[in-house]
Order: C-alpha cells, then structure tokens, then sequence
C-alpha cells in the first residue's frame, strides 16, 4: 500500500510540473496571444503582407507598362471584365469588347463605344512587355491579360493614355518602400539617441533634446517642402527617391527618441542594468544587450504607426510636385493628376490610388493599436 501510495505521489507530482511548464508562456508567445485576439488588427497584417507582396511583383500583376502611352485611350473611363454580353448569353470567362473612338462635336471630348461583335475573352499568363523583379529577374510573363487589338483597362486610363491600373501597383512599390525605409532611419537615430540621451545624460542629453525641440517647432508640412525644395531638379529619379526618404526620415526621428528617452529613464536604475554595471559591463554592451531589447516592444509599435505618416508625407510631396519624379511612379505622382476640379468633375477615376492610400494607412493604424495592445503588460 505504501508503495502505491508513493508512486501516486509520483504521478501526481509529475502532472503538476507538466501543467506548471504549459503555464510558463515566454513574452513573445504572450504577445502573439494577446495579438491574435484582435481581429482587426490580424485583418489588417494579413491585408499588409498581401499589399506589399503585390507590389513585390507589380510587373507581374500589372497587364502593361506603366510608362506605355495608349494613344487611342486617352482619358478613358474603366473598361472592365463582362461575363453577360449585350444579348443577355453568359460567358464562363469573362471577356472585353472591342472599343472604337469618336470626338463628341458639341464637347470636343474623346468618347468610347463598344463593338458587340469584338470580344476577347480573359486569357492567364499571358506574355506582353518586359519588367524585373527584385531588380535581376527579368520576365514577360503577366499574370492576364487580353489578345490584341483587345485591351484592359480596369482603373481606366489617364490624360496620357498610360493604363492607372498598372500605374497604381508600380506606383506601391515607392510609395511603401518609402514608409519602409524612412521608418527604418526613423528608428536607426530615434532609438539609438533616445536610448543614450536617457541612460547618458549630461551634455549629451541636453544637445540631443534641444536639437529635437528645434525640429519639433516647426510646421512639419512647411519644412518638409522647404528641405524637398533644395533637390535639385536635375537629379536622377533613383537619386531623388532616396533624398525624399532622408527628408521624411529627418523630421520623424524626434518623437521616438523623446519616448524611448523616458522610458530608458525608468529603466537605467533596475537591477539588471545596476548588476551589469558592478560587472563592469561597458556603455556599449548595456545599451544593447539590456536597455534596447526592453525597449524594443514598444519601437517597433512606433515604426508601425510612423509609416503611414511617411507615406502620406511622400503623398503629399509628390502631389505637390516637390516629390517622386518621373520616370518613377507613386501614389502621389498619381494623385498629382487630380488637382484640378475640371479633372475630377470629368474624370473621376483618376482618384482610384487614393482609396489605396486610405486603405494602407487604415490598416496600419489598426495594425499598430494591436501590437501596442499586444506588448502592454497591463492588458488583459
């Protein structure tokens, strides 16, 4: 009987460190937990990571050149898919009409007509113009498309005949890389100092926060447009893509900074940093191997919710002509197009990147109030 007892306690024992070791969740599985309880904010990463991979391959999305100048088909509203034709018969797969031009007499503007007896049906994988992935593979394939002398233009095109279809995903490419990348110095400068100017203090600590207050001051869209203004115009487009990235990075790193700078604050004194220091841990080694990775939770929620701002800054500067230059297209640059009312009066369709524009900055405001809900530890 003893015996039995024993191993029961044994068992029992057992059972209870098991369940203690399935109760012992690391940080970062917390996080993804309490993460996943958003619905929202998991839509809105899943729509992120669909948007930015789309943009990856633009050229393969993309039925045409972006550059390509249609000259029949300028101004022209969206010509779409159709699976019922004018008769009323059903089509399987969806086809496009023919298309013939007329010049109204009383407007003198271009208008369109359908041929009901040309139809081209949707074809998938079809070869057309040439493009790069990833700047080294370079390819024809698309991903539909129609047979010539059919065409496609679901976003219709614009005052140049250039299909804004095609243009809204190559113009994703720089608008989000844009975000990307500025956010990516944001952070770089933003976190580095914050974190040096709390834990060093001193000298450095007053340089580094009257520099911030100075930038802080200003108007943010007044100084944007100031700093975009000495680019010269004859710069390349790649060059000038970069120098707008500087810009746009230049005036978001004050804000992280301020807040990493306060947070370092409350941390300098906690025991494992004392403990590192009885150690003679050096500057360098506490810095990043203590205080950046504590800090890291709440960084990369601020990079989350400063790229959008990077991308309406980029917008704006483009929209304003101060920005992405041709032959590189944008968002913005797209926008560009729509300044006039006469335009948006008789060409609505020109406004189509800006509902990808709101989408992009909706979704990651969402996708920000997750993570930062995610890496409170005070949530419940």
């Amino acid at each position: 009987m003893e015996t039995v007892r024993k191993a029961g306690n044994r068992t029992t024992a057992r059972i209870a460190r098991k369940a203690d070791e399935a109760n012992v969740v690391s940080v970062r599985r917390l996080m993804w937990l309490r993460f996943k309880r958003n619905r929202l904010a998991l839509a809105s990463g899943i729509f992120l990571i669909l948007l930015y991979l789309s943009a990856i391959f633009a050229g393969f999305i993309a039925p045409y050149d972006p550059t390509m100048v249609y000259s029949q088909y300028v101004s022209m509203a969206p010509h779409g898919l159709n699976f019922v034709d004018t008769e009323g018969n059903f089509h399987p797969i969806p086809f496009v009409y023919g298309l013939k031009s007329a010049v109204d007499p009383a407007t003198f503007r271009r208008t369109f007509e359908i041929i009901p007896e040309e139809k081209y049906p949707l074809q998938l994988f079809v070869r057309g113009s040439e493009y790069t992935i990833l700047g080294f593979i370079k390819t024809d394939i698309h991903l539909f498309g129609v047979e010539e002398p059919g065409k496609l233009f679901l976003f219709g095109t614009d005052a140049q005949g250039r299909d804004i279809f095609s243009r809204v995903w190559f113009g994703a490419q720089v608008s989000l890389s844009v975000g990307l990348f500025g956010v990516f110095l944001t952070l770089l400068f933003g976190s580095i100092i914050g974190i040096a100017s709390g834990y060093l203090g001193g000298l450095f600590d007053d340089i580094s926060q009257r520099i911030i207050e100075l930038l802080m001051s200003f108007p943010q869209l007044p100084l944007w447009l100031a700093l975009a203004t000495l680019i010269p115009d004859n710069w390349p487009s790649d060059r000038t893509y970069f120098a707008i990235t500087i810009v746009l990075a230049i005036l978001s790193w004050g804000a992280l900074a301020r807040q990493t700078r306060s947070m370092v604050y409350a941390l300098r004194e906690a025991d494992f940093v004392t403990a590192a220091r009885y150690v003679n841990g050096s500057t360098w080694h506490i810095i990043t191997r203590h205080l950046l990775p504590n800090t890291m939770s709440h960084i990369i929620v601020i990079a989350t919710t400063a790229i959008p701002g990077m991308i309406l800054g980029e917008t704006a500067l483009s929209f304003l002509g101060l920005g992405i230059r041709s032959p590189l297209v944008s968002w913005g640059l797209l926008l560009s197009d729509a300044q006039h009312v006469r335009v948006l009066l008789q060409q609505p369709w020109i406004l189509t990147p800006a509902i990808f524009v709101i989408a992009t900055v909706i979704a990651f405001n969402f996708l920000g109030d997750g993570l930062r809900d995610a890496a409170d530890p005070f949530a419940k």
